[in-house]
């Protein structure tokens, strides 16, 4: 009877605690990376009687938490490509929004200045034509304006939402090392403290929601958390704290550090916010800035040098329609010399979208793209024989150190810096400053065509030059030497180009001079408005308008790829989501019943004590009786 009340109270413990657990297990159904328990049973050692044994009845041997290790890895995989591709798209799609959009992208606003240009062709000595193109072109550079402020306040925001989400990564890992401390304690009584390895793995989640993680398991229960390139952010009960410092070229960028001294880590960062955040900035920011930039600076060069090449309603020549920037030149903050760097687009068909890094080693300098692509460049970089790279013409003054360097970003600004030049309608320079004549003594078949500028600079553009042909394929210019006709028919001289049709006699003439009066004419205003078509950029094979478009079409590209990532993801963590739940999840039918099972199991050991106790009665009675 000894033993079977032994043996019932053994099984009504081990239900207790069975139903606690189960009981738990129900409270918790809602509670996030909850992972069910269970109470193991396992019977306790039999007592030997004679020649056999005799159960003692049962033991819990541990509260077991169903959890597997590898389905909680891809959960924390998939929510930290989640994050990445979630926080990647929503910006990118404010981007897209942004140039895709027929109110304030720059499509509708470069259409109507060349529809003004066209206008101002028709009526070229019309002034509130003229007058209507600077509107036109005012609100042209608005646009630019307006697109550069809004890439501004992006990448403000995102430094803000850098040194936001770093700050929660710091307090994520002290609690994750305050979990091991507490966990390491608990361990070390022999027990296995499933709710805190619980807590402990749903902060983890949480971590890799803002950055990507590697987790790696120590014996002790513990863990270590990397993040980066193997930064540790935890080791056991110690937790490091990631930090967030200035760009060293521009402080108002927000770089993340780890370490003591710090050191920046922001470009092996991958996954979760953060990830996303860094990559945003670095792959769809940054070169959608450069680019749109970069179309603002060929519009103002190609616009500026024909413009230069006409006359304005004033009888003067052409000046600079727009005025840009420079390209910005930044110095690194861990600078030791003296050294300063000009620079100034020398070729604008050879502009790229990328930022440059030029370095002194010590005894030469060289120049790097930003994704780290080496750049050869030309010249000694003194104001005389300047270094000529990629369209650009850089100049260095004083006195460099090695490891001297300074970023280059040559069209970054210049969206920002684009300015209508001139405010006078009259100063718009719509003729051409030279007019063609033939002689009415010609006998010859031989038409001049309307003359074009090669070379506005020319001191002797306007200076009248007589064409006299001694034969059909040979002229002189103002009685100078003879000259072959070539076979295009093209003439040139003092900075001007005429093409001639049909076959000259001997002793026609043609005259080139200065188009005194041309108010009326619209040769460079055509020429001006054939600029729409007009190849500039990529060794003048894209126009302004094409090159925008191709950015409006990138960017709605790769807003669409992180938009398929974003849904790709999203069922990778659905999926792995579903297997862990299948194994770590609480369902309610299945602990209902385990629920009636341990009561039942309860209430017959509570018989069995019952039984056991009534019998040990009987016997107590039947020896006092005797």
């Amino acid at each position: 009877m000894a033993d079977m009340l032994s043996t019932g109270i053994s099984g009504l413990l081990s239900s207790q605690i069975a139903l606690d657990t189960t009981s738990h297990n129900i409270a918790n159904v809602n509670t996030d990376g909850y992972s069910r328990q269970r109470a193991d049973f396992v019977a306790r050692p039999a007592q030997q009687t004679g020649p056999f044994y005799v159960g003692q009845g049962t033991t819990v041997q541990s509260v077991q938490r169903l959890y597997d290790q590898y389905l909680t890895d891809q959960v924390r995989g998939a929510t930290s490509g989640q994050s990445r591709f979630g926080t990647f798209g929503e910006l990118a799609g404010r981007v897209d929004n942004l140039l895709a959009d027929q109110t304030a992208g720059l499509q509708p606003a470069l259409d109507a200045f060349y529809g003004a240009i066209q206008d101002l062709a028709n009526y070229p000595a019309d002034s509130p034509t003229r007058q209507a193109l600077l509107g036109q072109a005012n609100a042209l550079t608005a646009r630019f304006h307006g697109l550069a402020a809004q890439f501004d306040q992006l990448d403000q925001e995102t430094s803000k939402r850098i040194g936001a989400t770093v700050g929660e990564i710091n307090g994520l890992g002290r609690a994750i090392a305050r979990l091991n401390d507490q966990v390491q304690a608990a361990k070390s009584t022999g027990a296995t403290p499933n709710d805190l390895l619980d807590q402990r793995d749903a902060l983890v989640k949480q971590l890799a929601a803002d950055v990507g993680v590697s987790v790696v398991p120590q014996d002790d229960d513990t863990i270590n958390v990397f993040v980066g390139n193997g930064q540790p952010l935890v080791l056991g009960n110690q937790a490091s704290t990631l930090g967030v410092v200035g760009n060293a070229y521009d402080p108002t960028r927000a770089e993340v550090t780890s370490g003591t001294p710090p050191v920046v880590i922001t470009g092996q960062l991958s996954g979760g916010t953060l990830g996303g955040l860094v990559d945003f900035r670095t792959q769809m920011l940054d070169p959608t800035r450069n680019q749109l930039g970069r179309s603002a600076t060929a519009l103002a060069q190609a616009f500026n040098a024909q413009h230069r090449a006409g006359m304005d309603a004033n009888g003067q020549m052409g000046g600079d329609f727009f005025s840009l920037g420079a390209p910005t030149v930044l110095r690194n903050s861990n600078n030791t010399g003296g050294a300063s760097v000009t620079a100034a687009v020398a070729d604008v068909s050879g502009l790229t979208a990328s930022d440059y890094v030029l370095s002194y080693d010590g005894s030469a300098w060289s120049l790097r793209r930003s994704d780290g692509t080496a750049v050869a460049m030309t010249g000694s970089g003194t104001a005389a024989d300047p270094f000529l790279a990629d369209g650009l013409s850089l100049q260095v003054g004083g006195a460099a150190s090695a490891g001297d360097r300074f970023m280059i970003q040559p069209t970054r600004g210049a969206a920002g810096s684009l300015a209508v030049a001139i405010t006078d309608p009259g100063a718009v320079a719509a003729a051409v400053p030279v007019r063609a004549s033939a002689a009415a003594s010609n006998t010859g078949s031989a038409t001049l065509g309307a003359p074009s500028v090669t070379d506005a600079t020319d001191p002797n553009l306007q200076t009248t030059a007589t064409i006299t042909f001694a034969s059909a394929t040979t002229y002189q210019i103002n009685g100078g030497a003879v000259l072959t006709l070539p076979a295009s028919g093209t003439i040139g001289a003092n900075g001007w180009s005429v093409t001639l049709t049909g076959t000259p006699a001997a002793g026609d003439t043609f005259t080139v001079a200065a188009n005194s009066g041309g108010v009326g004419d619209n040769g460079n205003a055509l020429a001006l408005g054939n600029l729409a078509d007009a190849g500039v950029l990529d060794g003048g094979n894209t126009s302004v308008g094409a090159a925008y478009g191709q950015l409006v079409a990138q960017v709605g590209s790769v807003t669409a790829q992180a938009k398929t990532g974003l849904n790709a993801q999203t069922g990778l963590l659905n999926q792995a989501t579903q297997a862990q739940s299948n194994v770590s999840g609480v369902n309610l039918d299945e602990e209902a019943s385990n629920l009636v099972r341990y009561q039942q199991s309860y209430q017959a050991s509570a018989r069995v004590i019952a039984v056991a106790d009534s019998l040990f009665q009987t016997l107590l009675g039947a020896v006092s009786g005797s």
